[in-house]
């Protein structure tokens, strides 16, 4: 009994001093100062200072840990031990100060960092007494829908634990009623009298904006089966027609989408989300527009000269109508041919600048390739290898030889046509006449590559289409927007003007 007493009490004092020495450890290394000691991000920092977690109504301040790590007894000690090493690895290898505080807090990484099960052990109530009427829509949307990794807690709360100066979630009463556009306002439309390039000036507004005359002609629609990435919804490749047309020079920005947002603006614009105002509004021949925004559709990233994003291909529609009805030209969206055709602006290889995809598709956040390798397509597009965080303003890049800016690239962009993987080989033969795509579809064509795009996606002939349900995935609402999208940010469009009668044919 001794011996096993002289061995079994040092053992029980060890196990002790073990447990109690791990718990201590766990304790501490699950403390803000510890995280901290790593975790270097003077702004990250100062933003949870200002967030709802920092400054509760309890007065109990929320830890790093019970955010990025689940709760106890959920997988807490792997994903503990795993995050520790990935961020021991990090401090060691990476400079704190080349941290890209802007991008992590993007919604798509920011889910990747913080763990659905910590929210709800906090907020086991999803129904509290002062919880608003939009807030129990989105709530019981939430506990109706299948949980997948599309939908979140911080879908709707981005800013809860880190401040994001101008967010917003719910209904955006006040969205578009501020404008950094010049004060003079343009009392009509330009008038065209020839087949040149002209500014148009949106009546009632103080914008503008350039038209590009497109020169008809014929080209090869489509990839060769030996272009490098090529896709079998790119061939075979067709002879096609083009006749002249009126171009955007860039892509709609916000500027231009307000104008047309408050001059549609019913009295008491209400969340009307089954666009019941505007299937009024086609029976009296009356243009009306966006419902408010569910949070903030510029993403914090900057309205201005900005492409306008995060609204659906009804709302683009609407805007080519109303802008139609102002100016008294004809405008639209356009035809996935005559996209390409000015996209290539006379070229018949993979971009309508100089290059190797091959080479391009290195020049992602991480390439080292000489600078020449990049010189040329940065040049011309707004892309993930100079732009990987948000869209930009068209100033940053040249023109192709039409003298249309970042068709590659920024946004992708709406077309017209519906979208089917095998529309080329559908056509007749011989020379296809200024084709408008297949009689009918569930999705439409977006064509040209985005700030989150890689090289091989910016090649003239690559398509792509709407994924309109994946893209209101998250949307809370009941019924969901017609109008704007909750789960794309990276597409847009530009407009054409037919040149017709109406513009001095």
């Amino acid at each position: 009994m001794k011996r096993f007493l002289l061995w079994f009490l040092p053992g029980l004092i060890v196990g002790v001093l073990l447990i109690v020495g791990a718990n201590g450890a766990l304790h501490h290394t699950s403390a803000n100062k510890y995280c901290i000691s790593c975790h270097i991000h003077p702004v990250a920092d100062a933003s949870w200072k200002k967030s709802v977690h920092y400054d509760t109504r309890s007065g109990y301040r929320i830890t790093c840990v019970e955010c990025h790590l689940p709760p106890k007894g959920d997988g807490y000690l792997w994903a503990k031990g795993t995050t520790g090493l990935r961020d021991l690895w990090s401090k060691w290898t990476k400079d704190s100060a080349s941290f890209n505080w802007e991008d992590r807090r993007r919604l798509e990484v920011a889910r990747t960092y913080v763990y659905e099960s910590s929210c709800i052990k906090c907020h086991e109530n999803l129904f509290p007494g002062k919880l608003t009427k939009a807030g129990e829509d989105a709530h019981l949307y939430y506990t109706q829908t299948e949980k997948t990794e599309d939908l979140h807690c911080i879908n709707c709360h981005l800013n809860a634990g880190h401040f994001i100066e101008g967010y917003t979630h719910g209904s955006n009463s006040t969205f578009g009623n501020t404008s950094s556009a010049a004060r003079e306002v343009f009392n009509e439309a330009t008038k065209v009298t020839e087949f040149a390039n002209f500014t148009e000036c949106i009546p009632k507004s103080p914008i503008s904006f350039n038209m590009i005359a497109i020169p008809g002609g014929k080209f090869r629609m489509g990839s060769p089966a030996e272009e490098p990435f090529r896709k079998d919804d790119e061939g075979p490749v067709r002879e096609v027609e083009i006749s002249p047309f009126f171009m955007a020079e860039i892509e709609v920005s916000w500027d231009e989408y307000l104008a047309f947002y408050v001059q549609t603006a019913a009295e008491g614009r209400s969340t009307d989300t089954e666009g019941l105002r505007s299937k009024i509004a086609s029976v009296t021949d009356a243009i009306s527009g966006a419902t408010p925004p569910y949070g903030q559709p510029d993403q914090g990233w900057g309205l201005g000269k900005r492409p306008a994003i995060s609204f659906s291909f009804h709302a683009a529609e609407t805007y080519c109508r109303w802008l139609t009805s102002v100016t008294g030209k004809t405008y639209r969206l356009p035809t996935e041919a005559e996209w390409e055709y000015a996209c290539r602006a006379g070229s018949e290889d993979p971009y309508f600048f100089p290059g190797d995809p091959k080479k391009f598709k290195k020049t992602g956040l991480r390439a080292k390739l000489s600078k020449n390798d990049t010189t040329v397509i940065n040049t011309f597009v707004t892309y993930r290898g100079n732009s990987p965080t948000k869209t930009q303003t068209a100033d940053r890049v040249k023109p192709n030889p039409f003298g249309l800016k970042n068709m590659t690239g920024n946004v992708a962009e709406f077309c017209t046509d519906w979208y089917q993987p095998d529309a080329y080989s559908k056509y007749p033969d011989g020379i296809i006449k200024d084709p408008t795509g297949p009689e009918e579809g569930t999705e439409h064509v977006i064509r040209g590559g985005s700030f989150l795009s890689t090289a091989d996606a910016l090649r003239s002939a690559a398509r792509d289409y709407t994924r309109t349900a994946a893209w209101l995935r998250t949307d809370p609402q009941m019924p969901k927007s017609v109008w704007w999208f909750s789960d794309c940010f990276n597409v847009g469009f530009r407009v054409v003007c037919e040149f017709d009668e109406k513009t001095g044919n």
